[in-house]
């Protein structure tokens, strides 16, 4: 069974904080949003790799992108999806 990491809760509040620090300043948050987005997508895979670090990075990417859209806490719904199919698959293991 490979343990799969999870990283604290704090550091993806943290990232999705960071990702709407934009909205403070308006003309120079968009231009700063382009820049943010690879960063963004490269720390998103590093944390949680995988399948999920795959497409989660793609769709942080896409979300940092596009102008409007920094409001979703990508890294904290991630980190919740991976908290509950972690918890699911150490059930499943155990009720074998």
């Amino acid at each position: 069974m490979d343990k799969k990491y999870t990283p604290k809760l704090w550091i993806c509040v943290a990232l999705d904080l960071l990702g709407c620090a934009s909205y403070a300043v308006p003309v120079l948050g968009e231009v700063a949003d382009i820049v943010w987005a690879p960063v963004a997508a490269i720390i998103f895979y590093r944390l949680f790799g995988g399948t999920l670090g795959s497409f989660g990075s793609m769709f942080t990417f896409i979300e940092e992108l596009f102008p409007g859209t920094d409001f979703i806490p990508t890294f904290t719904l991630s980190w919740v999806i991976r908290r509950i199919f972690v918890a699911q698959h150490r059930s499943s293991v155990v009720s074998r």
